[in-house]
């Protein structure tokens, strides 16, 4: 069986390098948004989780805004972002518990590799966590 990869464009990759970065101490989370399954948009979405240093909650406003821009754009979901400040870029126990769209990527971002950005993808479902190839692409 063929291993999946998937193609994230240096634009949004370096953009969500540079938002985990302005938030060393808080997990950063948000949408990106894709057309004809190309990623082209992020969609940074506040975290509202009661502790926002160890796990991420999407403002549902913000998510339901950012869900409707993606429509108003003829775009669809791609992928659920979020940082780990202090843990590697693999789910948590958490992550894998609230994960609520099968369809959608995970993108985790880890700022806990000693001055290296680590960004890795999974699709979860049912609490359980497949790694994704993941390979940049300059469009």
């Amino acid at each position: 069986m063929m291993q999946e990869e998937i193609h994230i464009p240096r634009k949004i990759t370096n953009q969500l390098l540079h938002l985990a970065q302005q938030s060393p101490d808080q997990e950063v989370c948000g949408l990106i948004g894709s057309k004809n399954g190309l990623p082209i948009r992020c969609y940074p979405i506040n975290n509202i989780a009661e502790r926002p240093g160890q796990r991420f909650q999407l403002d549902p406003s913000q998510q339901i805004a950012a869900m409707a821009a993606m429509r108003d754009q003829g775009e669809a979901l791609f992928a659920i972002y979020h940082s780990h400040p202090s843990a590697p870029a693999q789910p948590s126990a958490i992550d894998l518990e609230w994960a609520a769209y099968p369809d959608a990527l995970y993108l985790i971002i880890s700022l806990n590799t000693k001055g290296i950005l680590e960004m890795r993808g999974f699709r979860i479902e049912q609490q359980s966590a497949r790694e994704i190839a993941l390979a940049l692409s300059e469009d």
